[in-house]
């Protein structure tokens, strides 16, 4: 995807929000701002509804990018999404793009792990078919967008899609079933679009690390570290500062419930048990915090490893604060 217009760096900047009552205002911002896109987060047991506000935001808009990251193909049904985003392709013409992944809190909130490679690759090669106006087979039976002419953008739509993935086996699929590779731990310069999630806080002038604007901007994000390693191995948190406290705290939780506890907060606000887990250290270790030169250095560092899109994710009390910080930085 070409950089966005004023870019410092060949890097496109976008945001990731999660949809809420406000979250129309902070895209619309956003766009005043010069965001490329807003991405918003698909995970039903702790946000509001991803397409519905996607759809007033595409109406509330002109220019933006919109689309939703990451879809996971188990809370859906392939044609619901297909239909979706045809839908949105409608309300917001040439602006639509998606992203699809196995799944973190939108299953895990569900106590349910990351789904396999190979389902997901199979979703994504349905949902591609779906959208050029095919039939596909699902559960044995055909399946296509039969809607009357009109009712949605003619077919075939060529709706950008973006794999989430890291490791050796999502980066096959993205290579050969998506237009680009959503990451979180990198650039991956294998592929032309590369978005990369990021988070933290833009630093005032003598602002400290630990102040507490600091760990409510980027405190929901640096927890968020220790939540990832826990889902994968438990035992590690007891190495991490605060960390065997922490998950003493939670295994207290009965185990049926305990994932639903878990990951409360995730993106927008540090739990109480969380909480002993923020440090001003934790936030420079596990977000991009930092002074305006130091967003600026690191931005510079991942376009040279492949980053091609910057998916900046404000959290906290103060949105718009964060959209503007980033923004004002001149790498939008």
């Amino acid at each position: 995807m070409p950089a966005a217009s004023g870019s410092v760096v060949g890097v496109e900047i976008s945001c990731g929000l999660a949809p809420g009552p406000d979250t129309v205002e902070h895209v619309r911002l956003a766009e005043e701002l010069g965001y490329s896109r807003a991405w918003m987060w698909d995970s039903p047991a702790l946000y509001g509804d991803v397409w519905m506000h996607l759809a007033l935001a595409a109406v509330a808009t002109e220019r933006i990018g919109l689309g939703p990251a990451v879809l996971v193909p188990s809370l859906r049904h392939v044609l619901v999404n297909a239909s979706a985003l045809a839908t949105l392709e409608q309300l917001a013409p040439g602006r639509t793009a998606a992203a699809i992944g196995t799944g973190f809190t939108g299953r895990m909130v569900l106590g349910q792990p990351p789904m396999t490679w190979k389902a997901t690759a199979a979703y994504i090669t349905q949902l591609r078919a779906l959208l050029r106006g095919e039939a596909v087979e699902v559960d044995g039976k055909l399946v296509q967008m039969v809607m009357d002419p009109g009712a949605l953008p003619d077919r075939p739509l060529a709706t950008p899609i973006l794999v989430a993935a890291n490791g050796p086996k999502g980066l096959a699929v993205a290579a050969a079933e998506g237009d680009g590779v959503m990451a979180v731990f990198g650039g991956i310069p294998d592929f032309d679009w590369c978005a990369l999630l990021g988070f933290g806080t833009v630093l005032d002038p003598g602002e400290p690390d630990d102040a507490p604007r600091v760990l409510d901007a980027a405190g929901p994000g640096a927890v968020v570290a220790y939540h990832g390693i826990y889902e994968a191995a438990p035992a590690m948190i007891d190495d991490m500062e605060g960390g065997a406290e922490w998950r003493a705290a939670l295994e207290a939780i009965p185990e049926p419930e305990r994932h639903l506890a878990l990951h409360r907060g995730h993106f927008t606000r540090v739990t109480e048990r969380d909480r002993a887990l923020l440090s001003g250290a934790a936030v420079r270790q596990y977000t991009m915090t930092g002074d305006p030169s130091e967003w600026r250095d690191r931005v510079d560092a991942l376009a040279a490893t492949g980053v091609t899109e910057l998916i900046y994710a404000p959290m906290g009390a103060d949105i718009p604060r964060e959209l503007r910080a980033v923004a004002a930085l001149g790498l939008a």
